[in-house]
């Protein structure tokens, strides 16, 4: 790959990305955590530009369990692979165990995913298939469903994945590995007579990339620190794939999610892998920022682009079908938007944007639809159905204490951030959002041409493990909500 390109390549929540290479094209898969469909599978032809092309899971298994958002639970960190002649994702759900599934196509369709190794805590799976035929799988361990964690667990596999051979062994203890914490994420791999394992330690924050090597599948292994901030101002650079000269890692960016940074990477004298400029992430090699995946959408045919995603698995009435354009979304019962099944979501993409839709809702009173800016806290405008009329309402709900282990949270509910202005029977009205590089958010909204914009700033925040979501929603007793196309321009305006 010869290209210039500027870090981040993907500026959204692509998170712990396992990249492939397979023929002259580039795939990768990411967490989805307890966004459905799950597992988003990308491709490009050189790392830098990059679109989706589409999804392994359909939805979340236990399929009945994911009806509502779990947030923090769901898919975790996966790893790709291509082997006699199929690709491979290996994930884990940590409060089930790890799943494996199938294809011919990495469009699809891929097998419904098989439970392989039952139980909570196993998480970060990676398989390798050695030259000899033989299968083995590592993974790590989450304390919040364990009690423990900074070790990696491995197994011999059947080839096809479906069992392990023996029970686990624990191939690295990061607790004798001199400042060694948090070891998870593991990618396995062989080079010339070595083993390989690309592991992150220290925390999604703060952390650092190892690479471990060992002449023996089952170790032990010797740990090196090949990636670390330095005195740059790329926090925990770690977590992510090796593939050709090149490693893909994340960085956490709060509401922006952890983004994916291209390092490049080679071998000194010793054979050990040099990431970066010495170990320290590198800005790029140019000033053009990469093409990310599609944001905008026309919503051809009444329905959603790939980019989009529900917070639990959908019930399958959530958009309507009608003979108009754009998308109508069904009002359904709820109250906050963070427990709500159907929100329609994107990743919030960066590093700054403006996003605008048109908006109508044909709905009783009690109902309301708008443009959300969704974490742990969250900020709306829309229009809200009362006995009197419609208004233009803007709202913001503070922290509610969600826990990463159940969802359970104690309810704060909204708050109007302005004064409610009544509109026009029949006026059209399009909404506005911008977005800075710093994540604050501000609305603003046109009715039928004359523009509304006080209202306060509202600062994004990330969701459990995941950054912001920017999305769309009706709730209510009845009706519908129709948005027209969705545009999403790189810059909002100064």
């Amino acid at each position: 790959m010869n290209i210039p390109y500027r870090n981040p390549v993907l500026f959204a929540d692509w998170s712990d990305p396992d990249v492939i290479r397979v023929g002259d094209t580039y795939y990768l898969t990411a967490s989805s955590f307890n966004r459905v469909p799950g597992l988003p599978v990308l491709t490009s032809p050189d790392l830098v530009d990059w679109r989706i092309l589409g999804h392994a899971l359909p939805w979340l298994t236990p399929r009945e369990h994911y009806r509502v958002p779990r947030p923090g639970c769901g898919v975790w960190a996966p790893a790709l692979r291509f082997h006699d002649g199929r690709f491979w994702i290996c994930y884990p759900d940590p409060d089930h165990g790890i799943f494996v599934t199938t294809a011919r196509d990495p469009a699809g369709p891929w097998t419904p995913p098989r439970l392989v190794l039952p139980g909570r805590g196993l998480i970060d799976p990676c398989p390798l298939w050695d030259d000899d035929g033989r299968a083995y799988l590592v993974h790590g361990w989450a304390r919040s469903r364990c009690g423990f964690n900074n070790r990696l667990t491995a197994y011999p596999m059947s080839p096809d994945l479906a069992r392990p051979l023996t029970d686990g062994t624990v191939i690295v203890d990061g607790d004798t590995i001199d400042g060694c914490r948090t070891l998870e994420g593991p990618k396995w791999y062989r080079r010339d007579g070595w083993y390989w394992i690309f592991a992150p330690g220290g925390g999604v924050t703060d952390g650092w990339q190892y690479a471990m090597r060992s002449q023996h599948v089952f170790g032990p292994y010797e740990p090196r620190i090949v990636l670390a901030r330095g005195d740059t101002d790329v926090n925990g650079p770690h977590q992510g794939a090796w593939v050709d000269d090149w490693f893909l890692h994340f960085q956490d960016r709060g509401a922006f999610g952890r983004v994916v940074h291209l390092q490049p990477l080679r071998w000194d004298d010793d054979g050990w892998p040099e990431i970066g400029d010495h170990g320290t992430p590198v800005a790029g090699t140019g000033s053009v920022r990469a093409t990310g995946p599609a944001t905008s959408d026309t919503f051809g045919g009444g329905r959603p682009g790939p980019q989009w995603t529900w917070p639990a698995n959908p019930t399958g009435d959530e958009i309507l079908a009608h003979s108009g354009t754009g998308l109508r979304l069904a009002c359904r019962p709820g109250d906050d938007l963070r427990r709500l099944p159907a929100v329609l979501g994107q990743r919030l993409p960066g590093p700054r944007l403006r996003a605008e839709t048109g908006l109508r809702l044909d709905a009783p009173p009690g109902s309301r639809a708008g443009l959300v800016v969704l974490g742990r806290t969250y900020a709306w405008i829309g229009l809200t159905h009362r006995p009197d009329g419609t208004y233009l309402t803007c709202r913001f709900a503070e922290d509610h204490g969600e826990t990463e282990h159940h969802g359970e949270a104690e309810d704060h509910g909204e708050r109007d951030a302005a004064d409610p202005v009544l509109i026009p029977a029949g006026a059209a009205v399009r909404l506005v959002l911008t977005v800075t590089d710093t994540a604050q958010v501000r609305f603003a909204a046109e009715i039928d041409g004359a523009r509304w914009d006080a209202f306060p700033v509202f600062t994004a925040t990330p969701g459990l493990w995941i950054g912001a979501t920017l999305g769309l929603f009706a709730t209510g007793p009845g009706g519908h909500a129709d948005f027209d196309r969705f545009d999403v321009t790189g810059s909002p305006p100064s």
